[in-house]
C-alpha cells in the first residue's frame, strides 16, 4: 500500500519500501541503465527491487484510451502509468528476473519520491540524467536531490563513455 502525505494543498504520494534496492525510473536511457544496474545490486543482495516511478501531471504520459477533449482522472493516470512502467520492467529485465521486483507509480515529483522511498532501503540507484534537466550538469537536479538527501548510500549510473 503506498502511503499519501498531505504537503500545503498538495497530496503527494510516497512508496512503501520497507527494504531493498530502489530504484527511479521514468523511461529515459538514463534511468533504464539505472534499473538494469539496480536488478543487479538487489541480485548480489539476495533482496527484493522496488522500481519507483514518481509522477505529476506535467510528466505523466496521457492514457490512449481517454477520448479526445476528456480530462482523465488520477486513478486513470497512475494506473496507465503503472501499467508502463511494468511493461518497461519486464522488456529490460525479462518476465522471470530471478529476483523479487515491486513497481510502485507514485504521484510525487520524482526527488521528494525517490528520498522518502529511501528511508529503509539498503540502496537507491538512479540515472545520471533523466528527462528534463539541462545537459552541461554534471548530475540531473533528481540525482543531485537524492545525493543529498536520501537516507541510504546512492548509486548514480553514469552513461558508457
Amino acid at each position: 500500500m503506498e502511503h499519501v502525505d498531505e504537503v500545503g494543498e498538495h497530496v503527494l504520494e510516497r512508496a512503501d519500501v520497507p527494504d531493498g534496492v530502489v530504484v527511479g525510473v521514468d523511461g529515459s536511457a538514463s534511468s533504464l541503465r539505472a534499473l538494469r544496474a539496480a536488478a543487479e545490486e538487489a541480485r548480489l543482495r539476495g533482496c527484493a527491487l522496488h522500481v519507483v516511478r514518481a509522477w505529476t501531471l506535467r510528466t505523466a504520459p496521457r492514457p490512449p484510451d481517454c477520448p479526445p477533449g476528456a480530462v482523465p482522472s488520477l486513478a486513470e493516470y497512475s494506473d496507465y502509468v503503472r501499467e508502463q512502467t511494468e511493461e518497461l520492467v519486464t522488456e529490460q529485465l525479462g518476465a522471470e528476473p530471478g529476483i523479487p521486483v515491486r513497481v510502485h507509480a507514485i504521484h510525487s515529483p520524482s526527488p521528494q519520491g525517490l528520498i522518502a522511498a529511501s528511508t529503509h532501503a539498503a540502496l537507491l540507484v538512479v540515472g545520471h540524467r533523466g528527462r528534463g534537466g539541462f545537459a552541461g550538469l554534471v548530475l540531473g537536479s533528481v540525482a543531485d536531490q537524492c545525493v543529498r538527501h536520501a537516507r541510504c548510500p546512492v548509486l548514480v549510473v553514469r552513461p558508457n563513455i
